[in-house]
């Protein structure tokens, strides 16, 4: 979804910019709950404040709640169907390139490179390897990256 949320967004309606799209997106993904509900709750604010954040957020839930409602309804009624097994089997390499290919273009962003490349593939090994939670390796970012900044003014 991060592609077509920034092509609407910061492409063709111009309304953050693409370094506030970044931000948006990693304020998005560490706060709880949809991405997508996030990212447009915080662009709905920016635009028209508690109002804006309201429409946004419903504009964004509505139709994925009411889609999932009728799936649900009469998902009993063909769970069983071997087509749709295979199907959902099928599905499952698309999603996977749904997720990759916006995070390497976010970490093209966010200019990754010999010195930073580490940050990222730890946090994954400590959550994988180590069970550590995520919430933790959020607040480790979080601290790091105020304590860089800070550094890096000084400089």
């Amino acid at each position: 979804m991060i592609p077509l949320i920034e092509e609407e967004v910061v492409n063709k309606k111009r309304w953050v910019s693409k370094e506030e799209m970044l931000d948006l997106i990693a304020i998005a993904q560490s706060c709880p709950g949809v991405f997508a509900i996030n990212i447009a709750t915080f662009v709905g604010y920016k635009l028209n404040k508690t109002r804006g954040a309201i429409a946004t957020t419903i504009g964004t839930a509505l139709p994925s709640f009411l889609i999932i409602l009728l799936i649900a309804i009469f998902f009993h009624q063909f769970e069983d169907n071997k087509i749709v097994a295979a199907m959902f089997k099928g599905i499952r390499p698309a999603v996977v390139a749904l997720i990759a290919v916006p995070t390497f273009n976010l970490a093209k962003r966010a200019q990754l490179n010999k010195w930073t490349v580490w940050i990222p593939i730890v946090s994954a090994l400590a959550i994988w390897l180590l069970g550590v939670s995520p919430i933790w390796i959020i607040v480790a970012a979080g601290i790091g990256g105020f304590a860089y900044g800070k550094l890096r003014v000084k400089s």
